[in-house]
């Protein structure tokens, strides 16, 4: 864990401006504004870019891929240059907690790996890199993108000490663990042979 170099109010400003930004929901948005309905009706009901993809438009499903990444990298980003590293970590926290739980959505979000893999990236580029990488890997092996979710997210707080940001091995470990408990249901599928394919349509 970084240094807590930062007061409780600088804290809790960092979380709650982190929380707000990851807590929009960009998937509902564009599919929205799409005319592509409303994703809760669409395949698993899910708010994220893969669940977009089933409505078979990319370009929507591509935006809130980007858009969901960026959420968490910027949280990390402006945090970082104004109060420092732990609160960077805090930020990025309260980036994937926010697209997990929004309020705006009675609580119930997305899976958080868009946000996950964008926040890592934005607090240490060698370990998000690896972490995208290693879903990418994953997601072309097997064809599922949970599948590729859940190993990407075991192996990040591996590559922070093999890529040098061991401080970062407590926040990816917890997010993680986030990721995986946000996935049960697909782990419950992928035990099945239930779980679909990348790019099948709703």
């Amino acid at each position: 864990m970084p240094e807590i170099d930062i007061t409780v109010m600088q804290g809790l400003l960092v979380a709650i401006c982190g929380y707000v930004l990851g807590s929009i929901p960009f998937g509902m948005v564009l599919a929205r504004i799409m005319g592509l309905g409303n994703l809760r009706d669409i395949g698993s009901g899910n708010i994220g870019a893969t669940n977009v993809l089933r409505t078979g438009n990319k370009t929507a499903a591509f935006l809130t891929l980007a858009f969901d990444a960026g959420k968490g990298a910027v949280a990390v980003l402006i945090a970082r240059a104004m109060f420092g590293e732990a609160a960077a970590q805090i930020a990025g926290l309260a980036a994937f907690l926010g697209h997990l739980f929004p309020v705006w959505l009675k609580f119930q979000g997305g899976k958080g790996v868009a946000t996950f893999l964008g926040l890592v990236l934005a607090l240490s580029f060698p370990v998000g890199f690896a972490a995208c990488m290693t879903w990418l890997a994953a997601a072309v092996i097997g064809r599922m993108s949970s599948a590729a979710a859940l190993v990407s997210a075991l192996c990040t707080p591996i590559w922070c000490f093999l890529f040098g940001y061991p401080v970062g091995f407590v926040l990816t470990a917890v997010l993680a663990l986030l990721i995986w408990w946000s996935h049960r249901s697909n782990i419950g599928r992928i035990i099945a042979g239930s779980e679909p394919k990348i790019g099948k349509k709703a």
